[in-house]
């Protein structure tokens, strides 16, 4: 039996406003419902917002390491209940369960490392150019801080936004997909029983136009930090701009795996099947994209097709799966509808290609696992983000070559090489512009203490995780004492 959830304001779970509510349903069994939640309306982002607004009064002043305590029980309190948590978020979400409980402990990681920056949040001391002065600089928290977070990593996500943000003194109104609730739900409670006080943290669910849009306008809320969509980070950034208001955009990519002719081919194919299908494609690092060496290109594809046509596609609780269902409908024919655009440009579809809609799959949202060869780096399936399990072969001539056309889209955020030549590899390290770069591995696996983010249309250069999230949710402040006793001016002014 289905449970019915409430918003998370003022330290309550109250009621939204309006009454209408979001059916969720399993993508991998659409009969089966998960819960019924708010479908929020902007009065409920009001309420939350003035909730925030008067908790940050107190919260800014509570100790660091005093703040910092708070999120370590919250940890705790989420690592005593990842098996549960998990399940939840595969029936929700769909991932298979080892990728969720993958999801669950990034947000532990991520929520004890914060913890640990409550006795650092390291600003500098230096010498001043006057004599009997001291000057130094802080981090400084900003206010109310508006997250909204995507479906495909409903509680990491989540955490790599909500808590450099407590721990920077901020307070937040959570805005999480619609899709996937109750993952958003389970974060909160954690805070919740952790002890953070009443109205630090809010939690209001409901769609992008009703809550989100709502919610980067607000005039109350200083920063906004947004994962999704390039067209959606457009209208957010362009929401904060005429206040000058400050905002992170985490959104898209297409990314590339390149495999040389002197890489471990075998090695390669393993990375090319994790990235390309590892959460049925639905990463912002996907590695949708595989650019082969022309000598090699031949025995990578016939090894790549074997090994993907065997992936077990199902539901995610069951061990024996593979690939999961993607999240909905509506993504599932975004996906079907670019493997025809692949077809009709002249890609060679490899394996794959179908909906999975009978016998087991009749009720879900399953995409087989597909590969293209014959791709030319200037194809609609090579350059614009899919977001399912879908890859496209490409070959290469060099090094040269497969850094052009790697560095030939309009995303920057992940990219991978395969060789076993140092300098090789260090070269394409130099000459990728993207944010996050592998060698020997596949183009996802980042950790929460290594800044997250990418280049050009992917993101607008702030970072997320490690030190580097801090930039994004504290302002610096810079202070001088001047204990000399007499007017002293700066720049040598007499």
């Amino acid at each position: 039996m289905s449970s019915t959830y409430r918003n998370f304001i003022g330290g309550q779970w109250v009621a939204h406003s309006n009454g209408e509510a979001i059916d969720n349903r399993n993508p991998a069994n659409n009969s089966e419902r998960i819960g019924v939640f708010p479908h929020s309306a902007k009065a409920d982002v009001d309420a939350a917002v003035a909730a925030a607004a008067t908790a940050w009064k107190s919260w800014r002043l509570v100790p660091a390491p005093k703040r910092a305590e708070i999120l370590f029980r919250a940890a705790e309190w989420i690592a005593a209940r990842k098996e549960e948590f998990a399940r939840d978020m595969t029936r929700e979400m769909g991932k298979v369960l080892k990728e969720a409980r993958g999801d669950v402990q990034e947000a532990i990681d991520m929520t004890y490392y914060m913890a640990g920056e409550g006795r650092r949040l390291f600003g500098q001391t230096t010498p001043a150019e006057l004599p009997d002065k001291f000057a130094m600089s802080t981090r400084n928290p900003l206010g109310v801080c508006g997250m909204i977070t995507p479906w495909n990593f409903p509680m990491a996500i989540p955490s790599w936004k909500v808590i450099p943000a407590l721990v920077c003194g901020n307070t937040v109104v959570l805005k999480p997909a619609e899709d996937t609730p109750l993952s958003a739900v389970h974060f909160v409670e954690a805070l919740e029983a952790a002890g953070v006080p009443p109205g630090v943290v809010n939690l209001v669910m409901g769609s992008g136009t009703e809550v989100g849009a709502p919610l980067s306008q607000h005039s109350g809320v200083p920063v906004i930090s947004f994962t999704g969509s390039c067209e959606v980070g457009g209208l957010v950034g362009a929401a904060c701009a005429s206040s000058f208001r400050h905002v992170h955009l985490e959104m898209g990519g297409k990314n590339v795996l390149m495999v040389m002719d002197d890489g471990d081919i075998d090695l390669a194919v393993d990375g090319a099947l994790w990235g390309g299908f590892g959460t049925s494609g639905q990463r912002c690092t996907a590695a949708s994209r595989v650019v082969v060496h022309k000598k090699v290109i031949g025995e990578f594809t016939r090894k790549f097709v074997e090994r993907a046509a065997k992936l077990r596609v199902g539901d995610g609780l069951d061990p024996k799966v593979d690939v999961g269902p993607v999240i909905n409908e509506t993504q599932l024919a975004r996906i079907q509808e670019y493997v025809r655009i692949g077809q009709k440009e002249g890609a060679i579809l490899l394996c794959g290609g179908r909906r999975l809609d009978t016998g087991i799959y009749k009720n879900g949202w399953f995409h087989e696992p597909t590969i293209f060869g014959d791709v030319a780096p200037n194809m609609r399936i090579a350059q614009e983000e899919i977001f399912g399990p879908v890859v496209s072969i490409i070959p290469c001539e060099s090094l040269d070559d497969a850094i052009e056309i790697g560095n030939g889209v309009k995303y920057g955020l992940s990219a991978a090489i395969y060789t076993r030549d140092v300098n090789r590899a260090f070269r394409a390290m130099r000459d990728m512009h993207t944010g996050i770069f592998y060698v020997n591995s596949s183009t996802i696996g980042a950790e929460v203490h290594l800044p997250f983010g990418g280049t050009k249309s992917t993101g607008n250069g702030h970072r997320e995780a490690g030190t580097a999230a801090l930039d994004v949710f504290s302002e610096w402040k810079s202070i001088y004492v001047d204990y000399s006793g007499k007017l002293q001016k700066a720049q040598g002014i007499e």
